[in-house]
């Protein structure tokens, strides 16, 4: 109220002092004050107190209070913006463009500024008369200066609303809260900005998620493709060398350990090394070397410097039990599988080769593994990885998978515990 009162008294006073200095003028010009300069002083008082108490009813409706700030023509905002200078610089021009009314917007991203007039709502309206002492008077823009300074991470930006004319407009006369408007208008819409830009980030963080989740079931999905089959045919050749050959049979299950206890610490991981897949393929060989006997040769040249290459889980063995199940099995003298691995140029080519039957005998396989692989590299590896089907000469197939030449810790394998005998 108090507020309200002093912007009235204020305004009042600021007139009556013009008109004294008017009729001091008026005076000289045209001698003593007559008639028609009291209509014109009466005039312009009653559209002071017009201009003042629209001013107060539309900051009352607009601010929902009466105080120095919400009363004041000229209103400064500072708002804190989580975002980087070139980001903020962006978020207010944009904001600022949006505004109703705007025009004659120039931007400088070199000084982080935009200034902006706008257009006040009774300006659209016919251009009034030029007899109208009310014209002379009235202010028909305002203006707009965003300055963004920035921060650590962070952006401050100082908001300026004011009347688009000189100081003189604080004595004389009220905008009817225009500014206030723009400023309140503007510090939602940056708020609004602010807040759909978080949005967003959070949908597109749980998207990323989402996809995540569904690539890792996917590879599970695909990693219980995988052949198991040889397990239970080692429990059943084991079980009949135990009646027959119990030091072969002994040895098949010693084998057989080995390999689950390379295969079950990565059951739950996608990605494995070089090294860990290779303990796994050797004990599974080995397994094959005492069902097959002379008909399977192995061959190992993988270097010790590769062991910690990182690889699809899995992925080597796929194309072991490929080689074995279609070249070595069908044919009867049995062969050889190879096992070589080089680096060069930052990437590291995994060769699984055989001279078995090749692409000309005939195969019962659907190909499902081969294509489970495919797929397993791309979730994995994405396109920094390839893979190849060819040929080995003078028989046989060569299978070769391209990877980056990356690293990662192995996996945790729990020791190994020695058989106790009964007293």
């Amino acid at each position: 109220m108090i507020a309200s009162l002093w912007f009235c008294f204020r305004i009042l006073v600021a007139w009556v002092l013009a008109l004294i200095v008017l009729g001091v003028l008026w005076s000289n010009l045209f001698g003593g004050p007559g008639a028609v300069f009291v209509l014109l002083v009466v005039g312009l008082l009653v559209l002071a107190v017009v201009n003042t108490a629209s001013h107060l009813r539309r900051v009352k409706l607009v601010a929902g209070r009466l105080d120095h700030d919400s009363l004041s023509s000229r209103q400064q905002r500072r708002i804190e913006l989580p975002l980087d200078a070139g980001q903020a610089f962006a978020l207010v021009e944009s904001v600022v463009a949006g505004l109703p009314r705007v025009m004659n917007i120039e931007s400088s991203p070199g000084s982080l500024q935009v200034r902006a007039r706008i257009a006040r709502a009774d300006s659209r309206s016919a251009p009034p008369s030029r007899w109208n002492p009310l014209a002379w008077l009235a202010v028909k823009h305002d203006r707009v200066l965003a300055t963004v300074t920035p921060g650590q991470g962070t952006s401050s930006v100082a908001l300026l609303f004011e009347p688009d004319a000189g100081a003189w407009v604080d004595l004389l006369l009220a905008d009817e809260g225009s500014n206030r408007e723009n400023a309140e208008a503007l510090s939602r819409a940056m708020s609004r900005r602010v807040a759909e830009q978080r949005r967003d980030e959070r949908e597109s963080a749980a998207r990323t998620e989402a996809e995540k989740e569904l690539s890792v079931a996917r590879l599970n999905l695909l990693h219980a493709q995988v052949e198991p089959h040889f397990l239970y045919n080692t429990l059943a050749n084991a079980q009949v060398l135990t009646r027959t050959d119990p030091e072969r049979a002994d040895r098949m299950l010693g084998h057989l350990i080995q390999y689950l206890r390379s295969s079950l610490p990565g059951i739950d991981q996608s990605v494995s090394t070089l090294g860990q897949e290779l303990e796994r393929v050797q004990a599974y060989l080995e397994i094959l070397r005492i069902r097959m006997g002379a008909r399977l040769a192995v061959q190992v040249d993988v270097p010790e410097s590769l062991h910690d290459v990182a690889l699809p889980s899995m992925a080597l063995q796929t194309l072991v039990e490929n080689a074995i199940k279609h070249g070595l099995e069908p044919k009867p003298g049995g062969g050889t599988i190879w096992l070589l691995a080089r680096e060069s140029d930052g990437q590291v080519n995994l060769t699984v080769a055989d001279d078995g039957q090749g692409f000309g005998g005939t195969s019962s396989g659907t190909g499902i593994g081969l294509k489970n692989l495919r797929e397993r590299l791309r979730l994995t590896c994405g396109a920094d990885t390839a893979f190849a089907l060819v040929s080995n000469f003078p028989s046989g197939a060569a299978a070769t998978l391209t990877l980056p030449r990356r690293s990662v810790a192995p996996p945790a394998v729990p020791p190994m515990l020695e058989p106790r005998h009964a007293p």
